[in-house]
């Protein structure tokens, strides 16, 4: 059971959640918390006392006041109003994410909004109602607004949602589930809207499987410097004690790990004529070091945003006062998601770089071409390397930063905004092909090493390569292999390769 009082989660939690693997409840001290803020709201409401957000209009309308009668009709038509997403809906996974970071931060008590939200959001994660939520329409500067409002529909009963399997009106998925909607007062409606989750949903889940995958990568890079009968030797502990970056560290021991007891570097020990491999051997440590030390960057601002008040206004129950900021503003993750995405584009360019040696009749001359026992008749690996080009192309595409764009909103009220969004799927774009990089280069390692028998590898690589072999079999003659790489792909993102 994970109990939220607004604490900061780990990627891991954020995953069990997601996966439907982890129960949620609120925390009894936190709901006493969320209360007290919930009573300045009302004191407000009650003076008459003018503030942004509970009788006020909203971006450029907020000089307008609202009749006290009129409160709960402006929360209604602000969710309504900013229900216009588009493109396809999230996967359950994220919204599931979605739900939870939403229901966490409303219970840091500076929302304003009544303990009743929470639950009905809790609820609806325990039970398994899914909100419709199409994944375009955030600039992600007053928060995933878009987004955020069409998860608010299934609150109050209305837009769709996913339940057991069906996708039906938010109203039917609600009663089915016994959840009664929620009729919003002063500031809830607003409370639902602002923040970041949808973008630290879908950056979150993406940067869980980018950390598999990058693992999964020394994996792959360990498998084809044995096939290729490289050295080890440029992982020597020494020489990156010398260069102590964390991630490099982390990459030279574990492939010192993986490459242990090689019958095939026994094989040519005493008499190999090469002094250096190429860079995209030699230097693993120090270019997937680098990934995963932008990864882990990422990770730290993710985990610290799944804990922190991104709404606006906060109110502050303790001192009676409700302050206007701009908590909302992705720039910190959008940030991070274009770094993270950069990163594994780098990790895709040194990944197609070892694949084209494995195939490549000109990088290697004790190799068939293209590993394929009869060349000419047969193409072997020949357009898994083209796809892994073609996939890295895309990818040099996807790397554009979207934190780098701006496009004023709202009237010009809203005049810098973050792009996060964007950044967080283009992020789910990238890591999806990173995946399907590594699944090529650990299918053509896996067939390079055919060549090497009887001569075992390294026991990490021997591991790797029956894991690969439980998928895939040896390529006797040519047949498709796309459904022989997503077998891979799914394998590495299911974590088989986390070793």
């Amino acid at each position: 059971m994970l109990t939220l009082s607004g604490q900061k989660f780990s990627l891991e939690q954020i995953v069990q959640v997601a996966r439907g693997a982890e129960h949620v409840a609120l925390d009894a001290d936190a709901r006493e918390r969320v209360a007290e803020s919930r009573r300045v709201v009302e004191e407000i409401t009650e003076s008459g006392r003018v503030v942004y957000g509970v009788n006020t209009g909203f971006g450029k309308l907020a000089d307008i006041r609202i009749a006290s009668s009129e409160l709960r009709a402006l929360q209604l038509n602000l969710v309504r109003s900013h229900a216009c997403g588009i493109g396809p809906p999230l996967s359950e996974a994220e919204t599931r994410a979605m739900l939870l970071l939403r229901a966490n931060v409303l219970a840091l008590g500076y929302s304003g909004a009544r303990p009743l939200i929470i639950e009905t959001l809790i609820e609806m994660l325990e039970r398994g109602v899914h909100p419709v939520i199409p994944e375009k329409g955030s600039v992600g500067a007053s928060g995933d607004l878009a987004p955020l409002a069409h998860l608010a529909l299934t609150v109050i009963g209305e837009g769709e949602a996913f339940y057991k399997g069906e996708r039906v009106a938010s109203t039917d998925a609600l009663k089915r589930a016994g959840i009664e909607p929620v009729e919003l007062d002063a500031k809830e409606g607003l409370a639902l809207l602002n923040g970041t989750q949808g973008m630290a949903a879908v950056g979150a889940l993406a940067l869980h499987r980018a950390e598999t995958l990058s693992h999964a990568a020394d994996i792959a890079g360990a498998m084809t410097l044995e096939a290729l009968r490289g050295t080890p030797v440029a992982f020597d502990e020494r020489i990156h004690a010398a260069r102590p970056h964390a991630g490099q560290l982390e990459v030279a021991a574990h492939l010192r790990e993986l490459l242990s007891h090689s019958e095939i570097r026994a094989s040519h020990l005493e008499n190999d004529p090469r002094v250096q491999d190429a860079y995209s051997l030699r230097c693993m440590p120090q270019v997937h070091g680098a990934v995963r030390g932008a990864l882990h960057v990422a990770r730290e601002i993710v985990e610290t945003e799944t804990g922190s008040a991104t709404d606006n206004p906060l109110v502050f129950a303790d001192a009676n006062e409700v302050l206007s900021g701009g908590n909302f503003h992705g720039a910190p993750l959008a940030l991070a998601f274009d770094y993270a995405a950069i990163a594994l584009t780098d990790l895709i360019s040194i990944t197609e770089r070892r694949i084209d040696r494995l195939v490549n009749p000109d990088e290697n001359e004790d190799l068939p071409p293209f590993l394929t026992a009869h060349p000419g008749i047969s193409s072997g690996f020949m357009m898994a390397q083209i796809v892994a080009a073609a996939i890295l192309a895309e990818t040099r595409v996807l790397a554009h930063p979207a934190s780098v764009d701006n496009v004023p909103t709202d009237g010009g009220k809203e005049d810098h905004v973050s792009m996060g969004m964007t950044a967080a799927t283009k992020l789910r774009s990238v890591v999806e092909n990173a995946e399907n990089a590594v699944a090529i280069e650990l299918m053509t390692a896996a067939e390079a090493l055919e060549y090497r028998q009887p001569l075992q590898p390294g026991r990490g690589v021997r591991r790797a390569y029956e894991v690969v072999r439980s998928h895939v079999q040896r390529l006797t003659e040519d047949r498709a292999l796309s459904s022989d790489i997503q077998k891979i792909a799914e394998a590495v993102r299911s974590g088989e390769f986390d070793f």
